[in-house]
């Protein structure tokens, strides 16, 4: 991710323990949180992931902790489906939240819906 020519961070998208499901994952610099760029990067990585058939569901997780992580896949309508208790990194609380996106449903006019 770039912001007036600078890197500031990343977004990526990584296989799910399930072939059909896949995670996705942002990091920004401190400096650069805030404005929105790690939401619009995540958004259009949504919409490439859904390009490919066999993506069926996405996947976000962060440590309960991180209120900023935990904002971007609610304002891009993911729904929180569990707690996990991964390693625990130093400013985490050891629980992490993970939250779904299914693939958008097909009407039979071959369109997604919006």
């Amino acid at each position: 991710m770039f912001a007036h020519g600078t890197l500031v961070g990343m977004c990526q998208a990584y296989r799910g323990a399930e072939p059909a499901g896949w995670f996705l994952g942002y990091w920004l610099h401190p400096s650069a949180t805030g404005r929105g760029i790690a939401t619009r990067a995540t958004s259009e990585l949504i919409s490439e992931m859904f390009t490919l058939p066999a993506v069926r569901y996405l996947e976000i997780a962060h440590d309960s902790a991180n209120t900023a992580s935990a904002a971007i896949p609610r304002r891009l309508g993911f729904t929180e489906v569990r707690l996990a208790a991964p390693p625990t990194a130093p400013s985490g609380t050891g629980v992490e939240v993970i939250w779904r996106l299914y693939r958008p449903a097909t009407p039979a006019g071959g369109a997604p819906r919006s």
